[in-house]
């Protein structure tokens, strides 16, 4: 979140969708920036409340991590592994799946075993680790033999 001014209006936009324009101005700290921001870490908490990397921005913002009631669902959906496999990768082994607040990440089985096993460098993106967790759950659900060889 960010807030720009164009002719004397100002207003807060998502920083990185916001086309730019001639006399733009982009102000990435103000106190209305950092008030969308704290409470956008708070939300945040809720879902992952011991992502080191929130715990980190929550600390600079002021954020309280127990404003809003702990559901923890590890996956913050914010979508870089799904841009980094599309954009980067050219692969879109992963996407999201539904719409709204039951939005989420989903490997496509199939294209992750042959994708996956020797690539993971969306991995280290994954500010909470749930990257991981979800690729071993679909190796295991898609191909239960692999896991019970490897045991």
């Amino acid at each position: 979140t960010v807030e720009v001014e164009v002719n004397g209006w100002s207003k807060l936009v998502v920083g990185c969708l916001y086309p730019v324009e001639p006399d733009l101005i982009v102000r990435t700290r103000t106190k209305m920036v950092d008030k969308v921001r704290k409470l956008i870490l708070e939300f945040l908490l809720a879902h992952s409340p011991d992502s080191p990397a929130l715990l980190e921005m929550a600390k600079e913002y002021g954020a309280d991590r127990d404003r809003f009631e702990k559901e923890p669902s590890f996956c913050l959906v914010c979508g870089l592994c799904v841009r980094y496999c599309a954009e980067v990768k050219k692969k879109n082994v992963i996407g999201f799946v539904d719409k709204g607040g039951k939005r989420e990440i989903s490997f496509i089985p199939e294209l992750a075993a042959k994708e996956c096993w020797d690539c993971k460098e969306c991995f280290p993106l994954c500010p909470t680790s749930y990257l991981q967790a979800a690729y071993h759950l679909t190796k295991a659900i898609a191909f239960p033999s692999l896991e019970m060889a490897a045991r």
